[in-house]
């Protein structure tokens, strides 16, 4: 009894942006981990190792198994979790600092859509901007296809780069390419995830709206809310994401360094005239599979956490905030 107490009384202390932290980041590894191998044959596919793409979704299952074991599925799933969840935890707690910060300074803002698209959005960029090395480390990690002596299967060239772990991936690009290496890529990520970001959220809160006042709390409801959001915001930000993915990988199969793709819009369009459109949608369908439960996992698991840590719902802080901007303006 006293322990519960405790725990309520350390709950109840922590202050409102804390609590959001907290549910954001294990949102992220959850929702991460849960489709972590389908994110490795994912890369595998959009940085163009044709071996992966000429089997497809099944065999080239089959060919991590043989090649590397259980453990190849979760390659750079490490680097992939320790970015997700400082990453999900600066994502939903600045979706609601930002959102918090506009109707506080613009009190007749209208609640709907538009707020969550505008929120989510510069959400999306300010938690890219503070975890993107992260991300670089986990693509160049999932790159490598390790081969195994007893498997007579194709696997990285012996003169490609080698990293042995997150730690020796990061000291690698620093010491080759300085702090502007380890952001190689940040801009199609920036292109990308604001539209992304924005349209997740607005998407997945339009369709809470829609829901009747009795299933507010139904789970099945909200992963399906979360699946359809992830669904359309991922289908019109894809090719951007293919981008920044070769452009992370670029050194491991770039032999002339003078060749290597300059900035986002060249590499785009460098992609679609040497490998035609249809690389820019590569992997789609297997990031689908991937989207689906990640986003629908990822919105559920947040809702669920911050009911777990008390956090108000947004409409008590919200009117707060208005009614504090009021009496400032009539003082």
């Amino acid at each position: 009894m006293a322990e519960g107490e405790e725990k309520n009384g350390i709950i109840d202390s922590m202050p409102l942006f804390a609590k959001e932290l907290i549910a954001g980041g294990v949102t992220g590894g959850i929702a991460k981990t849960a489709v972590a191998p389908l994110e490795r044959i994912k890369i595998l596919f959009q940085t163009r190792r044709d071996e992966f793409k000429r089997i497809g979704l099944v065999g080239s299952i089959n060919k991590i198994g043989k090649t590397e074991g259980l453990m190849g599925f979760y390659r750079g799933n490490g680097a992939s979790v320790a970015r997700i969840v400082p990453y999900a935890a600066l994502h939903y707690m600045a979706y609601e600092e930002y959102r918090r910060w506009i109707i506080f300074g613009f009190p007749d803002t209208t609640r709907g859509p538009l707020l969550d698209l505008v929120a989510g959005s510069f959400a999306g960029g300010t938690a890219v901007l503070f975890t993107y090395p992260l991300d670089l480390v986990r693509t160049k990690l999932a790159y490598q296809v390790v081969g195994s002596a007893k498997a007579q299967v194709k696997s990285i060239p012996v003169e490609q780069i080698i990293y042995r772990g997150i730690t020796d991936c990061f000291s690698r690009t620093y010491r080759e390419s300085g702090f502007r290496g380890l952001y190689r890529g940040v801009a199609p990520s920036l292109y990308g995830i604001f539209p992304y970001a924005g349209l997740k959220f607005y998407f997945y809160e339009e369709m809470k709206r829609h829901v009747p006042p009795e299933h507010k709390k139904d789970i099945s409801l909200k992963l399906v809310c979360g699946s359809v959001a992830g669904l359309l915001g991922q289908t019109l930000t894809y090719p951007l994401d293919v981008v920044r993915r070769q452009m992370q990988v670029e050194r491991l199969y770039s032999a002339v360094k003078e060749e290597t793709r300059r900035g986002t819009m060249q590499t785009l369009f460098k992609i679609a005239r040497e490998e035609g459109w249809k690389q820019l949608f590569s992997g789609l369908s297997i990031n689908y599979l991937k989207v689906v439960p990640s986003v629908a996992i990822g919105f559920t698991v947040y809702d669920i956490m911050k009911l777990h840590l008390r956090v108000p719902p947004r409409e008590e802080p919200e009117a707060e905030a208005v009614t504090t901007q009021k009496r400032k303006v009539f003082t």
